[in-house]
């Protein structure tokens, strides 16, 4: 009798049907890789039934298969285009995630002490009108350090990238001369200098190279322990790149934003005593309206979790939190997302 109870216990078991896993699948930015994979490492293992999978294939890739609808959801470290938001009939939300902040790292030996730069004489070197290092306006925000009469090498990135947009905005909002001639982009044709791929390219070039100056990323200038410039914010003073001061630049930003922005904005040169400059926010990409119900509803609980639990992963792996006034924003966005014309979530 018993043995045929567990037998008929058994067919049960084996006719139930395994519970559904819900796959999605994310593309986009290189900068937020590793804390985007420790968030879905640390998610799947709390929820088994989410299988999460992102692929680092840069900005650009991450907003066309985002368009295309080859992933379930996009990151980028620069804002989609209004012509490419128009191309997809609206059907997007830029959601903030992490911040993060470009600084500039030089290759000068003989200079033990961390050099300062007003953003005019950031913008003149790039733009090739700064070609010394001992130039009168460098040596005025550098009292008592002795530069050399080395030439200016400048290094920047050869690929299109999310780093070159903070770049690039940022001497935009500085230098009208910068506006006029380049602009801002995730490409953008260089006055002058010697281009590196990615922030490694960037780094080796710079490194190889006395005399060199380029940009990358604060948290990988962290993590390979590169000299990183100390920038003069908006406010006049001078800051070291930091977590805290990347922070500080979107709430200072946020004084200016509605309730109801779309995120896409620009926190470079924002305002604040303790902000640094060079700054921005970094996204996901998620569609207003989904099909599928079931991974609309997985995929925005995974996003809020971000925004909350996951923040407080940020900074211990080199990233920047969001300022928590933020989250009652991203919150009602996540409100809004349908599928079938039903909200998928209301926390």
């Amino acid at each position: 009798m018993r043995h045929t109870r567990l037998l008929a216990l058994a067919a049960l078991a084996l006719a139930a049907p395994a519970a559904a896993q819900v796959k999605l699948n994310g593309a986009g930015a290189t900068f937020p890789f590793i804390i985007y994979q420790d968030w879905m490492i640390g998610y799947n293992k709390a929820h088994p039934e989410v299988q999460l999978n992102y692929q680092s294939i840069g900005s650009g890739g991450g907003i066309r298969q985002f368009s295309d609808g080859t992933v379930d959801f996009g990151a980028s470290d620069a804002p989609m285009k209004d012509s490419a938001i128009a191309a997809i009939n609206g059907n997007v939300l830029h959601i903030p995630t992490v911040l993060g902040g470009d600084v500039p790292t030089y290759n000068l030996p003989g200079v033990k002490t961390t050099l300062r730069f007003t953003p005019d004489v950031l913008a003149d070197i790039f733009l090739g009108k700064i070609t010394k290092w001992n130039d009168a306006r460098i040596a005025a925000a550098n009292p008592g350090v002795t530069l050399p009469n080395d030439d200016v090498v400048v290094v920047h990135r050869s690929d299109g990238s999310g780093t070159t947009f903070i770049w690039t905005d940022y001497l935009s909002k500085v230098s009208p001369e910068w506006e006029q001639k380049v602009g801002r982009g995730t490409s953008v044709n260089w006055p002058v200098g010697l281009g590196g791929k990615g922030n490694e390219g960037v780094t080796a070039t710079v490194q190889q190279t006395p005399g060199a100056i380029g940009y990358v990323e604060l948290g990988y200038a962290m993590a390979n322990k590169l000299p990183a410039g100390i920038v003069r914010n908006k406010a006049g003073k001078f800051i070291t790149p930091a977590l805290e001061s990347i922070t500080a630049a979107a709430a200072g930003a946020m004084r200016t934003m509605a309730p109801s922005t779309d995120f896409r904005v620009s926190i470079t040169n924002p305002d604040g005593d303790t902000a640094y400059p060079i700054a921005s926010f970094t996204w996901f990409l998620i569609h207003k309206q989904y099909s599928d119900a079931a991974k609309a509803e997985a995929l925005v609980k995974f996003v809020w979790w971000a925004e909350t639990e996951g923040q407080s992963r940020a900074a211990p792996l080199g990233y920047a939190p969001l300022p928590q006034q933020l989250r009652p924003w991203i919150e009602a966005r996540l409100k809004s997302i349908t599928a079938g014309g039903k909200v998928v979530w209301s926390n």
